[in-house]
């Protein structure tokens, strides 16, 4: 991996479940409707001045959506926040740069 660029896919974990619980609320809002299922299934991560998660999430049916939140450095002490995200993904989508 390059300084500064994306990792290697992973299969998500509770942490991954718990960034994109946290900021389910921000997507709903964004896109106007609530989602029933809303479960990361994997992510890559790219060190910048915190950190950006790019998280692959199964909103239901064979819908995804591809988030990218960032957090930032833990003396900085801010809520995760969404920078982007990108709808009518399938789950065989790889998790790019966006």
């Amino acid at each position: 991996m390059l300084c500064g660029g994306l990792g290697v896919a992973k299969p998500a974990t509770a942490d991954t479940q718990c960034i994109v619980e946290e900021v389910k609320s921000q997507v709903e809002e964004k896109e106007g409707k609530n989602f029933d299922v809303f479960a990361a299934v994997e992510f890559k991560t790219q060190v910048v001045a915190g950190m950006n998660y790019f998280i692959k999430v199964h909103v239901g049916n064979d819908e995804f959506l591809h988030l990218r939140v960032f957090k930032s450095l833990p003396h900085e002490n801010k809520p995760l926040s969404l920078s982007s995200y990108q709808k009518c993904k399938t789950k065989h989508d790889e998790l790019t740069y966006f």
